[in-house]
């Protein structure tokens, strides 16, 4: 096994983990900017990121996607 698919098993980078767990607890973009120190563009870039990586339309739906997965704790 290739160090390449051993890491394929977590679909998001730990960056994108910290974004969307900050969004379940209900932050603001503006919020989870402050609170990572990046910008709320690279919030947002990071969330169209994980939305492309599902295949989905929203941000909710990439939650609950990320839940279903395993990828994301409520």
């Amino acid at each position: 096994m290739k160090s390449s698919d051993h890491k394929s098993k977590f679909l998001l980078t730990n960056r994108e983990r910290e974004v969307f767990e900050l969004l379940v607890q209900d932050k603001t973009t503006r919020d989870i900017a402050q609170q990572l120190f990046i910008s709320e563009k690279t919030v947002r870039n990071h969330i169209s990121n994980v939305m492309q990586k599902l295949n989905v339309k929203g941000r909710s739906q990439a939650v609950v996607e990320l839940i279903k997965l395993g990828e994301l704790k409520i």
